[in-house]
């Protein structure tokens, strides 16, 4: 077998993208020039590695084994490069980050700003996933770190606390849901669920974990709006188009300067504690090491 980097990298491509096409893409390489390479690969090892349907490629046995070797390998290329970085000009380091919605938009920017700032020749990959998403990742070697929520099991991971997340309810102020709260003042999720919601637009990982709590009662949440940042949900909440769930540290920031209100949720899963998720952290090249130090502190 003479597989190069190039055939690993595309391999990986397409399965991730779960298409030729779409891997060929991320590899920048024509997609004539990327079929001959996958087929030149089953051929030197005289099996098929993939299956290919109209909803686009399945892995066979060969596949998954060749699949498991190549992110083995890619990392170990990866750990090479950032040990060398120090004495290799030029040479970019690269880290696959996957978080959740709490974490991208309340913790993470500053650190990470401060870090590239101290890493110019180090790239980051930022993903936003379930928490569930992210440790599957990771068990698979499809990223170098998560950030997850306790609230999934992280059997098999190393961990380190990272910071505490709460999710409130957040309203227009004196409205009707204040008078169902308890004497801690709080309400329940399902209180909540009467009313219209203002979310965040596209795949938030924040809107799915919302949604599979609401579906675990038989409801479903109504939107009546659906936008891109915390700031445009709590005005639009401040107009009384909805209520909304978000993170405990924006609802106080825009509780300051916004005509809004917050309730504490009852529910136990509206507290918890986001947790920094690795494989193996002594295996992780060092750049991605001094992150993990950085987001820590």
């Amino acid at each position: 077998m003479r597989f190069d980097l190039v055939d690993l990298q595309l391999f990986l491509h397409v399965v991730e993208a779960g298409s030729i096409t779409s891997g060929a893409g991320r590899s920048h390489l024509a997609l004539a020039s990327a079929s001959a390479r996958l087929r030149g690969m089953e051929e030197q090892l005289g099996v098929p590695l993939l299956t290919r349907n109209r909803r686009g490629i399945e892995l066979t046995d060969a596949g998954r084994t060749l699949l498991h070797h190549a992110r083995l390998l890619m990392q170990q290329m990866e750990r090479m490069r950032g040990d060398l970085g120090d004495y290799a000009q030029g040479l970019k380091g690269h880290i696959r980050l996957l978080c959740n919605t709490s974490a991208l938009t309340e913790f993470l920017p500053q650190a990470l700003a401060a870090y590239m700032h101290a890493h110019p020749h180090v790239n980051i990959e930022v993903e936003e996933r379930l928490s569930n998403d992210i440790v599957q990742a990771l068990m698979e070697g499809q990223a170098d770190i998560g950030i997850v929520a306790n609230t999934v099991s992280c059997a098999g991971l190393q961990t380190f606390p990272f910071r505490h997340d709460q999710l409130v309810l957040v309203t227009a102020q004196e409205h009707p849901l204040a008078e169902l709260a308890d004497a801690a003042g709080r309400v329940s999720f399902a209180d909540s669920l009467a009313y219209d919601f203002v979310g965040l637009a596209g795949d938030s990982a924040l809107q799915q974990y919302l949604n599979d709590h609401a579906a675990r009662l038989g409801q479903r949440l109504h939107y009546r709006l659906r936008l891109r940042s915390f700031d445009g949900i709590c005005r639009m909440v401040e107009s009384g188009a909805g209520i909304a769930i978000i993170p405990e540290t924006a609802a106080t920031r825009y509780e300051k300067i916004m005509k809004i209100s917050q309730l504490q949720l009852n529910d136990v899963w509206a507290v918890r504690q986001l947790l920094i998720c690795v494989r193996q952290y002594d295996e992780l090249p060092a750049h991605a090491r001094e992150l993990i130090s950085m987001i820590k502190a």
